[in-house]
């Protein structure tokens, strides 16, 4: 990665340049649907392998755009191309390939794959990611807003994909009102910014904003509605009652669609909207960031005691981790509306971006074991169904141990660099007692994380039966693992990509 960053802003109202992966993502995704029409019935292999040589394509596009360093602005100041986008758009690729060799096997022992129309699993995990790009890439709310239901529209299908299957449709149903809702708040939030400002573009509302040439009563009004609608997708405490019922519900290929890399996504929105877009009003939105972290530290990990489902313990796990998120968050700016000087933002915000991909990371690891200890007619989701694992494959028990201990912040892991890059941050802003009360919130999520090394390690053998496991999964599930614990002890390269990232797309 160049860690010399040109931070020199392009303007070009008709150059299709900067979105060159995204229009090769739109037409690979629709060459792969029509060829997937005239395949045969089985796992699709064709239709998989295209979609990961797809992701290639895109990641090979992207990181020739992230080496030149540029920050360029196309469709009329709409879209932007900029070192953060960027480097999320690579870790979203990675997110979405992983996800997709982790559930080849089990989409189809489901029945996900089977009918005219099989290979419909890859294509909306294809637009799902389309929609994550415009979010990350989005200069105006216009676009964030589509690249957001896109992603969303995307998911709800995908949840609902067994049809024959009255939880996950439950779930979907769920999750699609209340996604509806989250969306409806986000809608008026924006639109009464835009009658605040006059405004969709990101770069005139920041701009309108700090000469106070918009009435502030409407603009603290509409940020209200679009925080809470940004919280709804998220999942923070108290918008989260949906994220224990749709990762229970939904196929765990699904689930890990919905919990892994849409994250990039959400950070990338919040970073265009609340501090390019609205930064000027930190003393605002840093009230309420302050109040959704502590609720999802505090709810998120004492809830997740109680549960013996895995898949609904790692919801309220998620809802926890999302609060270290918030946490770096609102570190960056704290107590004035003079929020341009503060020294500490580019800090602050590429330790939260470097939790969110270190979370993203880790969540890739957990569900593949999961798919993997999963069987035709069996779901491995209970605690239990992990007794005596290191007994049947030691190595994968190893594998799972290291995800746990990283979800946990337990050194060397990556998680344990996440947590005390956040933590750091937290406290450089003049906010101990909040990073006390992190460091005792993960203490007590400590419990049900090494609950599962414990039942895994000492437990005898519920289920002596062979693991079948695709050698691609095996090798890249091995591959996750060991990545984790090689970021931990040498989180220097991505610490400073982050941070080199962050500070151009902040300058531009």
């Amino acid at each position: 990665m160049n860690p010399m960053i040109n931070t020199q802003a392009v303007l070009a109202a008709n150059n299709l340049g900067p979105v060159s992966a995204e229009i090769f993502l739109v037409i690979a995704s629709c060459a792969i649907l029509l060829i997937d029409m005239f395949q045969k019935e089985g796992k699709r292999t064709l239709t998989y392998a295209l979609s990961l040589l797809t992701l290639v394509g895109c990641a090979v596009i992207t990181y020739g755009d992230f080496t030149a360093g540029h920050t360029t602005y196309t469709f009329y100041n709409m879209f932007v191309s900029d070192p953060m986008a960027n480097l999320l758009k690579l870790f979203t690729y990675l997110a979405v390939g992983v996800t997709l060799v982790y559930s080849r096997q089990y989409a189809g022992e489901r029945g996900m794959m089977s009918g005219n129309m099989g290979g419909e699993f890859y294509v909306l995990a294809l637009f799902t990611l389309l929609g994550q790009m415009i979010m990350i890439s989005g200069n105006n709310m216009l676009p964030i807003y589509l690249g957001l239901e896109l992603m969303s529209l995307s998911l709800y299908a995908l949840v609902a994909m067994r049809r024959d299957h009255a939880i996950s449709t439950e779930a979907s149903m769920k999750y699609f009102i209340l996604g509806s809702l989250a969306s409806g708040f986000m809608l008026y939030g924006i639109s009464m910014i835009y009658g605040a400002t006059g405004s969709l573009d990101i770069t005139t509302i920041a701009k309108l904003v700090s000469s106070n040439a918009a009435n502030h009563t409407i603009l603290v009004f509409g940020l209200v509605f679009v925080v809470a609608g940004m919280a709804f997708k998220l999942g923070a405490v108290p918008f989260h009652m949906w994220v224990p019922d749709v990762y229970q519900g939904a196929p765990t290929a699904v689930t890990l669609l919905l919990g892994a890399a849409p994250k990039l996504a959400s950070f990338a929105m919040m970073i265009r909207i609340l501090v390019e877009g609205l930064l000027p009003l930190a003393i605002d939105w840093q009230q309420m960031l302050l109040a959704l972290a502590v609720l999802s530290l505090l709810v998120g990990n004492l809830t997740a005691i109680a549960q013996t489902n895995l898949k609904r313990m790692l919801a309220y796990s998620t809802i926890a981790q999302l609060g270290f998120v918030l946490l770096g968050m609102m570190a960056g700016v704290v107590g004035t509306r003079d929020a341009t000087n503060a020294a500490n933002i580019a800090n602050a915000y590429s330790a939260s971006m470097y939790y969110t991909i270190t979370y993203v990371l880790t969540t890739l690891g957990t569900f593949g074991i999961i798919m993997m200890l999963a069987r035709s007619g069996h779901e491995a989701e209970e605690v239990a169904d992990f007794k005596g694992l290191a007994k049947r494959s030691p190595w994968y028990a190893l594998v799972m141990t290291a995800l746990m201990f990283s979800l946990a912040g337990v050194p060397p892991m990556m998680g344990f660099m996440a947590k005390w890059a956040v933590l750091d941050v937290v406290v450089g802003s003049g906010q101990l007692w909040l990073a006390i009360i992190a460091v005792a919130a993960s203490l007590v999520g400590a419990f049900y994380y090494l609950r599962v090394v414990k039942v895994m390690w000492f437990d005898e053998v519920a289920d002596a039966s062979p693991i079948s496991t695709p050698l691609d999964m095996r090798v890249v599930l091995s591959l996750n693992g060991i990545l984790v614990v090689v970021l931990g002890i040498l989180p220097g390269p991505l610490l400073a990509a982050c941070l080199s990232a962050m500070s151009a797309t902040l300058k531009s």
